[in-house]
């Protein structure tokens, strides 16, 4: 479940992360990306655990309430099954047709990577 969560929400994070404020930001970030305690956190920041917690949880509820309202990571999950679906049924079907394999790779999600 822990797991779980933490994919979640990276996954919101990646999509909502800059409406949140930049200290919100680094807190996610810490906790969720680099997987910091909330106890390093605190130290790093001179602040106490409890408003690290605080803060995250704090947080937790904007991304999902953001999620709830414009439902970004649901539709980008959808049409990323029916691109997949897609592709493989080209890849299938119309495998020497690479003007169409062109096109579906250049839909294709991709993530950006760092300093590019």
């Amino acid at each position: 479940m822990e797991l779980e969560k933490t994919l979640q929400m990276n996954t919101l994070f990646s999509f909502y992360g800059p409406l949140l404020t930049s200290k919100q930001q680094e807190y996610m970030k810490l906790y969720y990306g680099d997987d910091y305690s909330l106890g390093e956190i605190a130290e790093d920041f001179g602040i106490s655990r409890q408003a690290v917690y605080d803060n995250i949880k704090r947080s937790e509820i904007i991304l999902n309430d953001y999620e709830d309202k414009l439902h970004l990571v649901e539709d980008f999950d959808r049409k990323q099954d029916a691109l997949n679906k897609i592709r493989s049924y080209a890849e299938k079907n119309y495998a020497k047709d690479d003007t169409l394999l062109n096109l579906l790779q250049k839909v294709s999600y991709e993530p950006k990577r760092e300093g590019k």
